[in-house]
């Protein structure tokens, strides 16, 4: 019988012996089966793993295979075993974009046949068959056409007659093994297929935010603030260590049902409006509000931030106030009620009478508002901007976000996208799969200790950890927390510690700093938002927490191992009230940890647990410790520390741990 016999039986027979052998399954990074890809940052490795097994008890290899999706050639990692059938290699991207991967595995007959040997050799069991073996398995190799099949045929001549004590050495010698995988014809290779890594600058993964309105940046209530405004304040921004400047919408504002302060229904003379209402006899989304400057002076903003490291951040807020020209020149591209009127925005129980929104499957609409809208996003692109913050993405159809994303990062892949989707996670995370480098999260809701650890947990650890990274704003123009709203000063130093160490990206909006909390009655929400008017502040007011945030800016700079949420580790504290974790680089380099009490009211003990196994540290081994907040220089010993907690003091620590050196344990 062979196999092709119309035997049904002998064709199912040969068809099952010549499916893979070997197994590679549970492959990491992987998202949806490899329907969207993983995230990565540029020139940071990048570790891929997957088990890999088969029958028996023969030696294997694995490969990884990576390259740009805008080459050919693969490059070539050999894969190492990490124990119960877990393999894994890594590479470091060097460019943005694309990237794919593959995994090959095969079996080793070589490595196979040496363990065999070597195992028989040392236990003094008869090896001629396996000599014998050893040449014929040689030989078969050597007739292959490759340029070290020379000198594999001359080891063979020397082990014509040789003795078992000769010929051993010489089939078990680290060259020969060499010489044979070069040889290998891999019997029995598998596969998979390419699966996708998006790998983006490094301020898509590490950044540090700060909100303002330029409007607010004027030295009074009735005078509106201009980009040279802003420009005045980017020193004292830089100094705190911001390195993105972020604006809400810098366009024409609307008149039309224009709101009052605090968001009342009726504005009185002179009240700006809410930029979120764009639009109106100055232009559109491609448009800036004339008492901003003009597109020089946006310009000269630009240029100044740059000389600070800081690169500015546009809101993208797809919402129309119903005198945007779009209303005049494309009434079909929105959305009208059955009795004529035009549908504006909602998000009960909140209501927007000054916003209308657009139609995106309106019969016109395709591909004319789809197009227009792209043509917006690459218009600011233009104009020197790489990052966005989209307003409401979860409200717009995934497929527009989908395609606009990749339009835009197909011709500038360093282009960063925010989601700012306070919204179901299976919708957040969809976010994030289809484009958007970053999102909002829950954070500026979870405040206890269990609550934090749940989630980070899921963030770091779980599916989330290779496609969604979190953003973890303290607040927004938006979201006054109740937190903040009744913990006062130490509250604002506690959040922001929070955000600055669990995540690599954090932002705050402007008035944090001077802990401004006072809210709406019974709401989440600010009293005097800047949102609805304009907010001059004084930056020196006394209890402000300047040099708490420039210190922890510093301190994310400082520490690799704070500039990331992944990797991250809790322990116990001894108290619920204490929130103790720690992070390190992989190479174990620099390794933090962090306590922070979550009681702004009260001061709080801990006992501070060191993991020392998890970082190599032996249990009796003194550590050089130091406490960065504080400036603080010494060496722990014991496996607890105790620390307290003063809240009007500095309610957090941040210890950066290291073996001491023998220079100091001597003296």
């Amino acid at each position: 019988m062979t196999r092709h016999s119309t035997d049904p039986d002998v064709r199912s027979a040969c068809a099952a012996a010549d499916r893979p052998r070997i197994v590679i399954d549970a492959v990491s990074p992987c998202v949806d089966g490899g329907r969207f890809p993983a995230k990565a940052i540029v020139r940071q490795t990048q570790t891929v793993s997957a088990d890999i097994f088969m029958d028996g008890h023969d030696r294997m290899r694995a490969e990884l295979l990576w390259r740009h999706a805008s080459q050919h050639d693969w490059n070539v990692e050999p894969m190492q075993p990490l124990g119960n059938d877990r393999w894994a290699a890594s590479f470091v991207p060097r460019n943005t974009g694309l990237h794919l991967f593959a995994i090959r595995a095969w079996q080793d007959r070589w490595a196979s046949y040496c363990n065999e040997l070597s195992k028989k050799y040392h236990a003094g069991v008869p090896i001629a068959v396996e000599l014998h073996e050893g040449q014929l398995l040689m030989q078969a190799a050597a007739e292959r056409d490759h340029e070290v099949a020379a000198e594999l045929a001359g080891l063979i001549c020397g082990l014509d007659g040789a003795s078992e004590q000769q010929a051993v050495p010489v089939l078990l010698d680290a060259r020969t093994a060499e010489l044979m995988h070069h040889l290998d014809h891999r019997p029995f290779q598998v596969a998979i297929e390419p699966l996708p890594i998006d790998v983006e600058r490094t301020a898509a993964g590490f950044a540090a935010w700060y909100e303002l309105f330029p409007r607010s940046q004027s030295h009074s209530p009735q005078v509106h603030g201009t980009f040279d405004d802003v420009i005045a304040r980017l020193p004292a921004i830089h100094a705190m260590g911001f390195d993105v400047l972020y604006f809400p919408p810098i366009h024409p504002i609307g008149r039309t049902h224009r709101k009052g302060r605090n968001n009342s229904l009726r504005a009185e003379p002179g009240d700006p409006g809410s930029p979120y209402a764009i639009g109106g006899e100055h232009g559109g989304h491609d448009a800036i509000h004339p008492e901003l400057g003009d597109f020089d002076a946006f310009q000269r903003l630009r240029a100044a931030a740059a000389t600070y490291g800081i690169e500015l951040a546009l809101d993208f807020a797809i919402q129309c106030s119903p005198d945007h020209p779009w209303l005049r020149e494309h009434p079909d591209w929105f959305a009208w009620r059955p009795d004529g009127s035009i549908r504006y925005a909602e998000n009960p129980p909140k209501k927007y009478e000054d916003i209308v929104n657009v139609d995106f499957y309106a019969p016109t609409a395709i591909p004319g508002l789809w197009l227009a809208l792209r043509d917006v996003v690459a218009f600011w692109v233009e104009q020197g901007v790489r990052t966005f913050r989209v307003d409401n993405p979860h409200t717009k159809p995934l497929p527009f976000w989908q395609w606009l994303i990749a339009d835009i990062r197909s011709r500038h892949p360093d282009t960063i996208f925010l989601s700012e989707a306070f919204t179901r996670p299976a919708m957040m995370y969809r976010l994030a799969k289809i484009g958007f480098a970053q999102s909002y999260t829950y954070f500026i809701w979870r405040n206890h200790r269990q609550e934090l650890t749940d989630y980070l947990a899921e963030l770091a650890h779980g599916p989330a950890k290779d496609f969604f990274r979190p953003h973890f704003f303290v607040n927004t123009p938006d979201i006054n927390p109740r937190f903040l709203q009744t913990s006062g000063r130490p509250g604002f130093m506690i959040r922001a510690a929070l955000a600055a160490t669990l995540s690599g990206l954090w932002g705050i909006c402007s008035g944090f700093e001077l802990c401004e909390a006072e809210p709406i009655a019974g709401k989440e929400e600010y009293l005097d938002s800047d949102k609805y008017q304009i907010r001059p502040r004084d930056w020196t007011a006394p209890g402000n927490i300047i040099g708490v945030i420039t210190r922890l800016n510093h301190l994310r700079t400082d520490n690799p191992a704070l500039q990331t949420h992944l990797g991250i580790r809790f322990h116990d504290a001894g108290n619920d009230q204490v929130l103790l974790f720690s992070k390190a680089t992989d190479d174990r380099r620099n390794i933090v940890l962090v306590a922070i009490s979550l009681d702004p009211f009260h001061g709080q003990h801990a006992q501070l647990e060191l993991p020392r196994s998890e970082f190599g540290f032996a249990t009796d081994e003194p550590l050089e410790v130091d406490e960065l907040m504080r400036g603080l220089h010494f060496v722990w010993a014991g496996q607890r520390q105790h620390w307290f907690f003063d809240p009007q003091e500095l309610p957090f620590a941040v210890f950066r741990l290291q073996p001491p050196s023998p220079q100091e344990l001597a003296a």
